[in-house]
This record gives C-alpha cells, sequence and structure tokens, in this order.
C-alpha cells in the first residue's frame, strides 16, 4: 500500500484577512434563472405546438407565384412601321392606336377590288348587280319561252286528234264509197303532217327546257361572281385595317420589341399588354399534399415583395394533371431507369383580398401560400 493512501487530507489553511466563503451567495441567481428557462420552455413548447397544429390544418408550399393575362399582339399584315405611340411600361387603354404601318398598297388593293366590285355590281331596284340582272331576264325569257312551246304542243296535239277522228270518218266514209279516195288520202296525209308537227314540238319544248336549266346555271355563276368581288373588296378593306395596331385590353405595354421604321412580317411579336384585370396565384402542390386540398377552402398568400402584408385568396380550382405532363419534354418513365419523383399539381387560387392599393401583385412575384384545410 503507498503511504500517501492512509494520509489524512489537509485542509489549507485560510488565509488571513480573507472573508469566508458563504454557501447560501448563489441562491438568488438560481432562483432568478429558474423562471426565466421556465418561460422560454413554456414558448418554446408553445411555438412547437402551434406549429404541430398548424401542419395538421393547413397546406403550404414556397412554390408559387402571381399570375395574370399577358397578351401579346402580334402585326397581321406585313410593311414599315410609320409611327409608333408608346413606350416601354407605359400605361395605355383598350382600343388605343400604337402602332401604324405604312398603308399605302393596301390602300390601293382596295381601290382595285372596290372597282372590280364595281363593276360587277349595278345597282337597280332590287340591288342585284348588272350581270345578275342580265342572266335573270335570260332565265325568264328561256322560261317564257318553255311555255310558248308547251301551249304550242297542246295546239298541236289538239289538231292530231282532230285529224286522226277525221282520218276514221272519212275512212268510213270511203268505205261506203261517200267520199272520194282522194279525200281519204288527204286527210291520212293531213294527219301524217299533224303527228310530225307535234313531235317537232315537243323537241323544241326538249331544248327550251333545256335553255331554262342553262340560264338558271347563268344566274348562280352570276350570283357568285357578285359574291366574289364583294368578298375580295371586304378582305382588302379588312387588310388595310389590320395596318393600325390597336391594344386589345387595357394594361401596361411590356417587352416592345419594334421600332418606327422597321419592316415587320405578317405573325412577327410587336409587345405584350399586361392586363389590368384579374390575377390569380398558382400554387405548385406536391402530389402528397392534395388529400384535403378542396375548391372554395381559405388560404393565406404572403407576398416575398410586401413582407408583413398577407393577401388573402380561395381555391379556385385544380388542374387535371401535374405540370410535367405540359412540359415540353415530358418524362417517360418506361425507359428503364427510373427514380421516382414526387409530382406537383398546379393548384389556382382566386385573390379576393390584396396586400393594399399601394402593393400591387405583379405576374410572376414569389408568394408563400398557407391553405386552410379544416
Amino acid at each position: 500500500m503507498s503511504p500517501d493512501a492512509t494520509a489524512p487530507t489537509r485542509t489549507p489553511p485560510a488565509v488571513a484577512g480573507a472573508p469566508a466563503a458563504d454557501p447560501t451567495a448563489d441562491a438568488p441567481k438560481r432562483n432568478r434563472i429558474l423562471p426565466v428557462l421556465l418561460v422560454l420552455a413554456l414558448l418554446g413548447g408553445s411555438w412547437f405546438a402551434k406549429q404541430w397544429w398548424f401542419g395538421r390544418t393547413h397546406e403550404s408550399t414556397e412554390n408559387a407565384q402571381v399570375d395574370g393575362h399577358i397578351i401579346p399582339v402580334m402585326a397581321k399584315v406585313g410593311g414599315f412601321v410609320t409611327s409608333m405611340s408608346v413606350s416601354e411600361n407605359q400605361r395605355v387603354g383598350s382600343g388605343t392606336v400604337v402602332i401604324t404601318i405604312d398603308d399605302a398598297e393596301y390602300r390601293a388593293r382596295l381601290a382595285q377590288t372596290e372597282a372590280e366590285y364595281a363593276a360587277a355590281l349595278a345597282s337597280s331596284g332590287s340591288g342585284a348587280g348588272r350581270d345578275v340582272g342580265q342572266a335573270i331576264a335570260v332565265q325568264e325569257a328561256a322560261t317564257s319561252q318553255r311555255a310558248v312551246s308547251d301551249a304550242q304542243i297542246a295546239a298541236a296535239r289538239a289538231n292530231h286528234e282532230k285529224a286522226k277522228s277525221d282520218l276514221v270518218r272519212l275512212a268510213e266514209l270511203a268505205d261506203k264509197q261517200i267520199v272520194s279516195k282522194q279525200a281519204l288520202d288527204a286527210a291520212r296525209a293531213t294527219e301524217t303532217a299533224l303527228a310530225a308537227q307535234l313531235v317537232a314540238m315537243e323537241k323544241q319544248a326538249g331544248a327550251a327546257t333545256a335553255n331554262v336549266s342553262g340560264a338558271q346555271a347563268g344566274v348562280r355563276l352570276a350570283q357568285a361572281r357578285l359574291a366574289a368581288a364583294k368578298a375580295a373588296r371586304d378582305n382588302a378593306a379588312l387588310q388595310l385595317s389590320y395596318t393600325r395596331i390597336v391594344v386589345p385590353t387595357s394594361g401596361v405595354i411590356s417587352r416592345k420589341q419594334v421600332e418606327v421604321g422597321q419592316l415587320v412580317q405578317p405573325g412577327q411579336l410587336l409587345f405584350n399588354v399586361v392586363g389590368d384585370g384579374e390575377v390569380w396565384v398558382t400554387a405548385n402542390l406536391k402530389e402528397t399534399q392534395l388529400a384535403k386540398v378542396r375548391v372554395g377552402q381559405h388560404a393565406e398568400i404572403e407576398v416575398d415583395a410586401y413582407p408583413g402584408t398577407p393577401a388573402q385568396g380561395v381555391v379556385e380550382s385544380l388542374s387535371p394533371a401535374t405540370g410535367a405532363r405540359f412540359a415540353l419534354l415530358p418524362p417517360d418513365n418506361a425507359t428503364g431507369n427510373f427514380t421516382k419523383v414526387v409530382q406537383r399539381v398546379p393548384v389556382r387560387i382566386r385573390v379576393t383580398e390584396g396586400p393594399g392599393a399601394d402593393r400591387p401583385l405583379r405576374p410572376g412575384m414569389s408568394v408563400t401560400v398557407n391553405i386552410e384545410t379544416k
């Protein structure tokens, strides 16, 4: 055993003049710290309880943004831009003429088509064109000729029937030798001539019927030509109107891509109009968050640009497909290598109360959405 094992413990001697240690000196400190710790624990517990309850009654996502109507305005006809009355980010009203395209060519084209239409249209009491009137006159003449032919056929048929009856009577009298054979031959020749005349009249009636059909076709052709001339004139007037570019709705001009003197082509994008109308929020929720989301549920919208002033909204609709289905290159999970990725479904939220008159919601702003599911 070590000699130090049984050595008594010695207390160092007190320093002369030093105060003795008081074991109860730290008690007030402990008494002040314990309530603070207790309050902090209560606050932390309350916060965790609130977050737990919030998570049970809400579905939240930061994958959300403000959407609105952005209308692209394109040129419908080509030409050089002669004037422009708007600038970038300028507010304009609906129907305002903002760009004018050189219209000399379109005015000349309209004048040409109007001349062609005037040539096809000679005003009359009925408003029909000259060609149409002439075709109708020809049709009426052919119809009248057909009626005359019908009357002539009826007369020829009656004469033929009379000649046949006379021939029968003369044949009986000739058998009794009351009339001469010469009279019988004359009656027979008359009947034959009238029969041939009837056949000729019927042939003429067939020709008159064909003339009526041809006249009716001429009327339809003249009407079609008149309609084509009118359509060409209206189209030329429409093309001329397209040289004046108007704003389809009130809003703000954005991404202007045209300048005075520039040659534009049909279908070329000139600028966009961010409409003043309705804005909404598109929240891309995970598919695992949709079990309790229903149309009509209240939603709180926290706009990143305006902290502390949330907007209010209502769930308006849910997309019928995930966002990946509408991508330019949708995923194909049948390619061999498969990694399960949680998909997101766009949820449209109608804004019922904005963050304030001086805090406008602009399309593309990032927001955080909290949907109250209970």
